[in-house]
């Protein structure tokens, strides 16, 4: 009995709401795909499992429910259950893939071993890919990217590992950790914007759990932040619901996902750069355009329309990634989709998202996964329940690796994941930037959208619109020398943007011409600034 209890960890109040999460309509799994180009070699994914993704014991645990809450319980892996082979019908393309892992995120994980299962599909497009499916329980996005990262060699014979050592296992934390633990470490990250307070604050909540005797003058150093998480927390709970599209609805269970070739990240940098946004900015502005795109086709009214997603916000401190559970908050983005100017919408989005950045929303909404992982299930329901209505969309901006990364002696050439939904929130969009370029993928409910490839076909264009939009854009010089003179590197910028995607259209979708091989990083061009200059001689100078 005792040698049980050692093989025993209580999980946490976050992984418990996760795990409870779980519904006929929407399973709580992530779900991605890793394309691979020649050289895959099963044997060596095999070890690659036993010797790193093994080593982290969440992966040897399965889930185990009990009246008095949930535990991880250590059991023998069977390697021969987690890693499958399968085969494509037909031809063995993309809809093909698409159609299998649209399936597989549908289909629940076997409760009675741990919640994660890989499937080598061996005839995608000539060379190999890999379904991965991990329950949400165990991980979020950016731990498991650091997973990702620890199973990879940056060459062809880089094995990326040591041999087998697992690390020491610790005792059960307290039960009192385990809940405050998620609340405190780290989160000084999440709200940078609020100011040295803040931080303070936060570093003083931090403390306290090592030494209660600060108590006293952590509350007193938290008093004006106690104040803006009372505001928040209200926003959270009275904030309106957003426009009611056909995106909205009752998942039926049946899924459907998609995904499109990358934009080149440096790209996005430089139109983000001449707007004054952040990546994440241009990004969202071309989801809201692409969602627009796609309404507007179908006949919907849009004008004014608004689109709420939640989007994680990574809670966890430097070198933390690769520490299993989930530690980050949700913050909700009201995507302006009844804009239909994209630099208007950028702007408004920028606008939105500097609102955000000086709020506690993330650490509240951690804070109420804790909770209703501590409550009743039926309870936890309707809590979830009051948020999904109020959303359509879960969105997630996972960065990646920046070098080409090698899996068991084959290239990762491409990555994809999707994230699950709760309640009854149909659409999941996932951002995963790797090697240079910005991958999207999108999984939806049949019953809300039934291709939701017509969605992600949007994405590029979304993009070249912006970029043309910005090359066009009425620069007023009236003002000072200097403004002229951003105005015109602001264009230049743009015009060497709008370069690449021509480049990029004549060669059609911009694939390597060797589909087995690694795709060659994206460069950047040298800019072609006769389009600039062109708008610059026609723009009035300042005397």
């Amino acid at each position: 009995m005792a040698a049980a209890r050692a093989r025993r960890e209580r999980m946490s109040p976050v992984d418990t709401a996760w795990l409870r999460m779980d519904s006929s309509g929407n399973l709580m799994m992530i779900v991605g795909v890793i394309k691979l180009g020649a050289g895959f070699d099963l044997a060596r994914m095999r070890r690659v499992l036993e010797h790193k993704f093994l080593s982290f014991r969440r992966f040897r645990c399965r889930a185990v429910v009990e009246t008095g809450g949930a535990w991880w319980e250590e059991v023998e892996v069977d390697l021969d259950r987690h890693l499958l082979c399968v085969a494509l019908p037909g031809a063995g393309g993309k809809a093909e893939l698409q159609a299998l892992v649209a399936q597989l995120a549908a289909q629940p994980l076997d409760a009675g071993r741990p919640l994660w299962q890989m499937h080598v599909v061996q005839n995608y497009e000539g060379g190999t890919a890999l379904i991965v499916r991990i329950h949400h329980c165990i991980a979020d996005g950016i731990a498991l990217v650091g997973v990702l990262l620890s199973m990879t060699g940056r060459s062809a014979d880089d094995e990326g590992f040591p041999a087998a050592q697992r690390p020491a296992e610790h005792g059960p934390p307290a039960p009192w950790d385990a809940w405050l633990k998620p609340l405190t470490e780290a989160t000084v990250k999440a709200i940078d914007a609020t100011g040295d307070l803040a931080q303070r604050a936060l570093r003083a909540y931090g403390r306290v759990l090592q030494e209660p005797e600060l108590a006293g003058r952590a509350a007193i150093g938290a008093a004006e932040a106690a104040l803006q998480l009372a505001k928040d927390a209200a926003a959270l709970a009275l904030m309106d619901n957003d426009t009611v599209t056909s995106l909205k609805g009752k998942p039926s269970g049946t899924k459907a996902v998609a995904w499109c070739e990358p934009l080149t990240l440096d790209d996005v940098k430089a139109v983000g750069k001449a707007l004054g946004c952040s990546v994440n900015d241009v990004l969202l502005s071309c989801v809201a355009g692409a969602i627009r795109g796609y309404l507007r086709a179908r006949g919907e009214d849009i004008d004014g329309a608004e689109l709420r997603a939640m989007v994680p916000v990574n809670l966890r401190g430097a070198g933390s990634a690769q520490t299993l559970g989930n530690k980050f908050g949700l913050v909700p983005v009201l995507l302006p989709i009844g804009i239909e100017h994209p630099v208007v919408r950028t702007l408004e989005i920028r606008r939105r998202m500097a609102e955000l950045k000086g709020g506690y929303t993330p650490l509240l909404a951690m804070a109420i996964l804790g909770f209703v992982g501590l409550v009743p299930r039926a309870l936890q329901r309707q809590v979830l329940d009051l948020f999904a209505r109020k959303t359509s969309a879960v969105m997630t901006n996972v960065p990646g690796p920046t070098d080409l990364l090698y899996l068991a002696g084959a290239p990762i050439q491409q990555l994809m994941f999707w994230v699950p939904q709760a309640g009854d929130v149909a659409v999941g969009v996932s951002i995963l930037s790797y090697h240079g370029g910005v991958q999207f993928g999108l999984v939806t409910d049949r019953a809300v959208c039934g291709d939701p490839q017509q969605i992600i076909d949007r994405f590029a264009p979304e993009f070249e619109n912006l970029v043309y939009a910005l090359l066009l854009a009425p620069w007023d010089d009236a003002l000072d020398p200097s403004f002229s003179r951003a105005s015109l590197a602001a264009t230049e910028t743009a015009a060497g943007v709008a370069a690449n995607l021509q480049r990029a259209n004549a060669r059609g979708d911009g694939a390597a011409a060797d589909r087995h091989e690694a795709p060659p990083r994206p460069r950047r061009r040298k800019a072609s600034t006769k389009a600039a200059r062109t708008i610059s001689a026609a723009t009035p100078q300042t005397p």
